[in-house]
């Protein structure tokens, strides 16, 4: 059957697919084709002993950045994968290794690639050290400023990116929160109106300010100070017997 699947030009759903026998999967990471290499690299276990570090060698990255998603896959490896000279094999770390040791965030946070300095500014805590580094970075600025204490200077920063980050720091200060209200970007404005510190007279003067003919827009700009619940799910329906069964197919006319 697996072979009449492969004939059918299916392999790549054979591959990732974790009930097919680790013996055959393994054969699957030679197929000619990358997304079949691929869809084994997800998720196969090192069965035979190094299959993983042959994936990880593999000369297509979407082989190595797949590779990075396997729960399988031992941190050595994985800091192999987050030195690789593929930003996307890189990203791909940075996405599902959170726990990644010091010196591998490290070296994420500092990358010469401006997305992955980005992404490793959302995904890591980063070290007392490099603060400053990623502060005077516009790249990671935004997202540095919810470690760093809200000054004058980053609620004017010309990003309104930092100026938004500022708004909803836990630390803003009364005087800040005041210069921000009057933000020319309605984000920024939106951000103080949310705060629970901030006094009803002056969310209600900032809301004021926020209306657009836009819909969309409106609500976005209404997200953080409204609640958003998603509906209920649906409930499930009875389980039917055979004969309940027959019986309704029967009374459609099935």
């Amino acid at each position: 059957m697996r072979k009449e699947i492969i004939r059918l030009g299916s392999a790549r759903s054979l591959a990732a697919n974790a009930s097919v026998p680790a013996k055959f999967r393994a054969r699957l990471a030679e197929h000619p084709e990358p997304s079949v290499r691929a869809a084994v690299a997800a998720s196969v276990a090192d069965e035979p002993p190094g299959l993983l570090a042959r994936l990880a060698d593999d000369p297509d990255p979407s082989v190595r950045a797949f590779l990075a998603m396997n729960e399988h896959l031992p941190p050595e490896l994985l800091a192999v994968l987050a030195e690789d000279a593929d930003a996307s094999v890189r990203l791909s770390v940075i996405g599902h290794w959170r726990d990644a040791p010091e010196p591998v965030l490290r070296a994420l946070l500092t990358d010469s690639d401006p997305n992955i300095r980005r992404a490793a500014a959302s995904a890591y805590s980063p070290p007392a050290d490099l603060l400053p580094l990623l502060l005077a970075d516009p790249q990671t600025r935004a997202t540095a400023v919810r470690y760093a204490d809200p000054s004058p200077e980053l609620a004017a920063d010309p990003d309104s990116g930092v100026r938004e980050a500022v708004a909803t720091h836990p630390d803003l200060s009364a005087e800040l929160r005041g210069v921000l209200a009057q933000d020319p970007d309605p984000f920024v404005r939106s951000a103080i109106a949310a705060r629970p510190d901030t006094p009803p007279t002056l969310r209600d003067s900032i809301v004021a300010t926020l209306a657009t003919d836009d819909p969309m827009t409106n609500w976005f700009l209404s997200f953080r100070r409204n609640p958003h619940t998603c509906p209920p799910p649906t409930q499930a329906p009875p389980k039917l017997t055979r004969e309940q069964a027959e019986d309704l197919l029967a009374r459609a006319g099935l």
